[in-house]
């Protein structure tokens, strides 16, 4: 029996400070708006598209995909999380915005272990190794069963808003070291642009592949 594709969720929240305001998702890397290029990697993996966005423009940012909103307001990114779980009503691949070098045979990957680890699995989360060695976790590229909506709901309960610290509640697959080297580099396929120098860095790197 087959099983269903996850629904894929681009959680286009922050408030770009660091950007002065800019909408990150909507900044051009390689002569493609970041956000597209988010949904160009989930969608071989995933079976919809849906834009957790609270910003009442965002009907028009994808036209193609779902535009939902935040179930449990003013929760940050645990709460685009949980929104993206509840409207799915299924597994999600969850991405941020503002990765634009996100693999996609990274996240079919990462749907791959999700799918066949359904009944010992709650989570696949990518670990980064550092300078210092320690593995940091990058759950806004990640994996997430069903089953997680309640365990995100305890968290805010609690007042809790940190997504990596959700991590700890649940069953994960952390999928590291040359396992996960094998789809590039890990310091590149989870870069986020958060500030100008990031979008410099990342509009170079875009060119350089071109």
């Amino acid at each position: 029996m087959s099983v269903a594709r996850p629904v894929g969720a681009i959680l286009a929240g922050g408030g770009a400070t660091r950007l002065g305001g800019a909408r990150k998702g909507l900044l051009h890397v390689g002569g493609q708006r970041i956000v597209d290029r988010v949904a160009v990697a989930l969608a071989p993996a995933t079976s919809e598209i849906l834009l957790v966005a609270n910003d009442p423009d965002a009907r028009g940012w994808l036209p193609d995909a779902r535009v939902v909103g935040d179930v449990r307001a003013g929760c940050a990114a645990l709460g685009g999380l949980h929104a993206a779980l509840a409207h799915a009503a299924g597994a999600v691949l969850v991405v941020a915005w503002d990765m634009p070098f996100v693999s996609p045979v990274l996240l079919a990957r990462l749907a791959e272990i999700g799918q066949a680890g359904a009944a010992t699995l709650d989570a696949v989360v990518p670990a980064v190794r550092l300078a210092t060695d320690v593995e940091r976790p990058e759950p806004l590229c990640a994996y997430y069963a069903p089953s997680c909506l309640a365990a995100v709901d305890r968290r805010l309960d609690r007042g809790e808003r940190r997504v990596a610290g959700f991590l700890a509640e649940l069953r994960v697959h952390y999928l590291k070291g040359a396992e996960l080297a094998a789809y590039g580099d890990p310091h590149v396929l989870f870069a986020n642009v958060n500030t100008r120098d990031d979008l410099a860095r990342a509009t170079a790197h875009a060119e350089a592949l071109a």
